[in-house]
């Protein structure tokens, strides 16, 4: 996780003490780190210095107003899946030439939306779409843009439900029809093609897949030069996994450019990247309360205050997530507190609870105790038994009380949340230096029946 670190046994988000901000904001509460976002931006960035390209984060994975922004800020633009996430980021002022609309199911309003905000263009999935953008094109006396997803017939080797890219695949138009799509979308009048846009999938941590796919696609990008269609953009999508267990390793942005750059680098394309996860995956935390330590003759459960309906990802996909406690156990004393954000004065940013002088609390001077571990199933309190983060995994021994960070969950995490159970979401909390910000409030019960009426 970067930018998350214990000191003095504690862990931290930057210059933060994560429990000051649980204290203030209670349990559970997604947590991010703004230098981890801007820094794994850059990192795309620079690995792709040599060619003309704009990098349009995938707002899907986390499409909070604030990640956006800062996103934004930075000089990114955004794949956008729906009108709802279109509208976020036109909200915080991302520039609609800086836009592409992905999604096998836009709707003939959503093509509207988008055509009406001038975006770079639509990624188109099929023929009837095609046809549809084409009508709604017309009635607005607009040129649509358009790239064409095509649908390369590759194994990303990820997760059935991440995976895209394959022929049996709802997703793009497959690739021994291209050329009938391009020529089709050249004949209709209210159509600009633009480009050709390709994404095989998500948490991809091998780098074949990427270059067999691309391969394909610049072939055909040859072919359809030699019937005079030249197009302007070549959108190879996004997917890029990261490390979710130890010793796991994900293809950093440097390597996967490293592998890519030489097949599309002498191409008069622009190059749309569109990553998402490789971003704010491990920018990000779930922080949740021990609720009860329940052991019966089978097994040993730690409830936790989180659940499915928080984080469905382990449900969902049996995915792994790191588990760490907020404050380690310890065989030495401590030493000075880690300062909460709100309370650096110091000029170094850090400064003692008491004071500037470095006086341990109370709390600093209990007995320390030596860390045991035992093996656990760490679920929630929704009432299914998929409600679940991790199976049989050894942690360190918990109580009720204590503090857990569900690790590398910035994608995928709130952005898929719900309110299961009449549970209301939760909070979201930005990091930046020794300072934290609520980004989205905690929902309350008032929340959960916004939009019902009682006949």
């Amino acid at each position: 996780m970067k930018n998350f670190d214990y000191r003095d046994n504690e862990l931290c988000c930057e210059g933060v003490r994560i429990e000051e901000i649980a204290k203030k904001v209670g349990t559970p509460l997604y947590l991010y780190s703004q230098k981890a976002l801007v820094d794994n931006y850059k990192a795309f960035d620079k690995a792709f210095k040599e060619i003309d390209h704009l990098i349009c984060y995938s707002c899907k994975v986390n499409s909070n107003l604030s990640i956006c922004k800062v996103l934004k800020e930075e000089g990114a633009g955004a794949d956008v899946v729906s009108g709802g996430e279109l509208y976020k980021a036109l909200k915080v002022g991302v520039d609609p030439k800086k836009i592409v609309f992905s999604g096998v199911g836009k709707t003939r309003e959503e093509i509207k939306y988008a055509l009406k905000n001038n975006i770079l263009m639509l990624n188109v999935e099929s023929i009837l779409e095609l046809e549809l953008t084409d009508e709604i094109a017309g009635r607005l006396k607009k040129k649509a843009p358009v790239a064409l997803r095509i649908n390369p017939d590759i194994d990303p080797n990820t997760h059935p439900h991440i995976s895209t890219g394959l022929a049996k695949s709802k997703f793009g138009i497959e690739i021994s029809r291209a050329k009938e799509g391009y020529k089709k979308a050249k004949e209709l009048e209210n159509i600009e093609v633009l480009g050709i846009h390709m994404h095989i999938g998500s948490q991809i941590t091998e780098l074949e897949p990427f270059v067999n796919s691309l391969g394909k696609i610049v072939e055909l990008i040859k072919e359809l030069e030699k019937e005079r269609i030249r197009l302007k953009y070549l959108d190879i999508g996004g997917g890029l996994g990261i490390s979710y267990k130890k010793g796991e390793k994900a293809p950093t942005p440097k390597e996967f450019a490293e592998r890519l750059l030489p097949l599309i680098k002498e191409l008069k394309c622009k190059i749309i990247l569109e990553p998402g996860r490789a971003i704010v995956g491990d920018a990000g935390i779930l922080v949740t309360k021990v609720l009860y330590v329940k052991k019966t003759e089978e097994k040993s459960f730690v409830i936790v205050d989180a659940a499915m309906n928080d984080l469905i990802r382990p449900s969902l996909y049996n995915a792994y997530h790191e588990i760490i406690p907020i404050k380690k156990l310890r065989t030495l004393p401590r030493g000075p507190r880690v300062p909460s954000g709100r309370e650096a004065n110091s000029p170094s940013g850090i400064s003692s609870p008491l004071g500037t002088r470095g006086e341990l609390s109370l709390g600093d001077l209990e007995s320390p105790r030596d860390e045991r571990r035992t093996t656990v199933d760490v679920v929630g309190p929704v009432c299914e038994s998929g409600d679940y983060f991790a199976k049989d995994r050894e942690l360190a021994e918990v109580k009720s009380g204590d503090l857990l960070a569900i690790l590398d969950a910035g994608a995928y995490g709130f952005s898929m949340s719900s309110n299961y159970n009449a549970r209301p979401k939760v909070a979201e909390i930005l990091v930046e230096k020794d300072k934290f910000c609520i980004i989205r409030k905690r929902e309350n019960y008032e929340d959960l029946i916004r939009g019902e009426q009682e006949e």
